[in-house]
């Protein structure tokens, strides 16, 4: 375990992306089997306690020390791990620090009742590096800079002749500590094999388009199609060898979120892995993603949920056909099989999304802007862009450069009055970092500033200490970890907020949701009084719903 908090240690200091590589190919040639494989299961969040949670941990600490001092420090420190791990009593009191692998089963296998226990044994057996990497263990939120995607890099770099997209490939059907995938990269076994009827494909992305990327390019080189308003799925399904149909809905990120959606998976009777867009689809009219938030995040999905809201998944992509790869063929002719296989295999839940007619960039361009014209028709609400791609381009892992482009709308935009400041986590411990802003309105006589949003993240190192710099010099009040800050129709901070859609929301004082928000600009120069007001942005929900 020291060893592996010692890397954890390393990385989060480390800044460089090469370097962060080097640190954890060398931890992975230096730590012999399964330490390693827990340790890259780690780092791809790939672990999962089901008892050991960030409770726990605020039980254990309570009662070593004065909670109130906990509370104070917490709120200083800004991350619950290192707080923990800095106050937590006394030396190390054993002879032996438990190993990663005893670790990852004890939080696995120990009963809810035993785990406090058992956590206090490891916490008194580890020094204060090694007690904060446990703890980002449970809480499963590293936070030290390093991607799923850099640890399968590193493990690449273990042997002579594996990429990392082919690490990428084979790791759907790969399960921890990984002992396979590190023998085939090491030259010492065969590749490894999924025999997962309905796996999970890693998806190919796109790098957003700006004007002097593609005016160079030809236009006849290029195939464009709608980017729709919803969540990038994959949808995946095959026979076992025992002869029985599986069928599995995948997000972008590889969760398989089937259990959330019977209604698709239960339509999913092809042979074959589609990528495509996750909607809802009322009377062949594609809603917006507000109304898809309805069935997200749902721990139970009644029959009432499944009229009101009904899936449907718009089809970009056919990846496998039957059991041949297709990805390494060119994008006009995945196109051709996915028309044929879409009408082949047509049912009420997977349509195809439409590509778009141009010859050249301003004619796409003007498409992009005005999506009804374009052959979007009565869906033009839900549409937030364009997807252009090279017609020739394979499809690969990861977001290669000058294949697939993303040429979203404009965002919208809002000057808003900063009212609260919170402290980030990780690296941003130590800065008021996230922050909650709001426009006017109409109260009694006068007009008050009431919350539509919060953003953290949009603007560079540099504005962040100014901004921090501005929360502490401005606080008025303060809600445990949160700086109420001065603002008023003479003093305050205007924030420009760009954001990519907007509703309307019972669940919020305003009743407005953003979507995306994010600090696109600070107005040093513009004063609170001429902040927005809430009705410009009822009246932009207004205009959406009528679209």
């Amino acid at each position: 375990m020291n060893r592996f908090a010692f890397l954890l240690d390393r990385l989060s200091y480390e800044p460089r992306r090469n370097a962060k590589i080097r640190l954890i190919a060398d931890y992975f040639r230096e730590t012999p089997d399964p330490e390693r494989g827990w340790a890259l299961a780690a780092l791809t969040g790939a672990l999962k306690f089901r008892h050991a949670k960030s409770g726990l941990i605020r039980g254990l600490i309570m009662e070593r020390t004065d909670p109130v001092l906990f509370d104070l420090s917490y709120d200083f420190v800004g991350d619950l791990a290192e707080t923990v791990a800095l106050m937590w009593p006394g030396e190390p009191r054993a002879n032996r620090t438990p190993p990663l692998s005893e670790i990852v089963d004890g939080l696995a296998t120990t009963a809810k009742l035993d785990l406090p226990k058992r956590l206090e044994t490891w916490l008194d057996a580890l020094d204060e590096t090694g007690r904060w990497a446990l703890l980002k263990l449970i809480t499963g939120s590293l936070r030290i800079g390093a991607s799923a995607r850099l640890a399968k890099t590193a493990v690449a770099a273990l042997g002579a002749e594996v990429k990392p997209d082919d690490v990428e490939l084979v790791w759907p059907g790969l399960e921890p500590p990984y002992e396979d995938l590190f023998a085939w990269v090491e030259g010492r076994g065969e590749k490894p094999f999924a025999e997962d009827p309905a796996p999970f494909r890693p998806p190919m992305l796109a790098h957003p388009l700006e004007d002097a990327n593609f005016r160079a390019f030809d236009p006849k080189e290029f195939a464009a199609e709608w980017k729709w308003d919803g969540i990038r799925v994959q949808a995946s399904a095959g026979t076992d060898g025992e002869g029985k149909h599986v069928a599995r809905l995948w997000s972008r990120s590889g969760e398989d979120v089937s259990e959330a959606f019977p209604d698709l998976v239960e339509a999913l009777t092809f042979d074959g892995a589609i990528d495509g867009e996750l909607l809802i689809l009322r009377e062949g009219r594609v809603q917006t993603f507000n109304v898809l938030q309805q069935r997200l995040n749902r721990k139970s999905v009644t029959p009432k949920l499944l009229a009101e809201f009904p899936a449907h998944i718009r089809a970009y992509d056919l990846l496998f056909e039957g059991g041949e790869d297709l990805r390494e063929l060119p994008f006009s002719e995945r196109r051709k099989r996915l028309e044929a296989f879409v009408a082949r295999e047509a049912n009420h839940v997977v349509d195809i999304s439409p590509l778009v007619a141009f010859d050249d960039w301003d004619g796409l361009a003007a498409a992009r802007l005005d999506p009804a014209s374009a052959g979007a028709g009565d869906d033009a609400a839900a549409v937030e862009g364009l997807m252009v791609k090279r017609r020739d381009s394979p499809y690969v892992v990861g977001r290669p450069k000058g294949l697939w482009f993303k040429w979203k709308h404009d965002p919208m935009t809002v000057d808003a009055v900063l009212m609260y400041a919170q402290r980030g986590h990780g690296r941003r411990s130590s800065f008021y970092s996230d922050y909650t802003f709001g426009v006017w309105r109409e109260a009694g006589e006068g007009q008050e500033l009431v919350p539509v949003g919060k953003a953290y993240f949009g603007f560079t190192d540099e504005e962040l200490a100014e901004l921090d710099r501005f929360v502490r010099r401005n606080t008025t009040n303060r809600f445990g970890p949160v700086r109420e800050v001065v603002h008023t129709e003479d003093q305050g901070l205007v924030l420009e907020i760009a954001f990519e859609g907007i509703a309307r929301s019972a669940r919020h004082k305003s009743g407005v949701a953003m979507r995306f928000p994010r600090v696109s600009r600070i107005r040093w120069d513009k004063p609170t009084a001429e902040a927005d007001r809430l009705e410009s942005l009822e009246k932009l929900i207004a205009e959406r719903e009528i679209a």
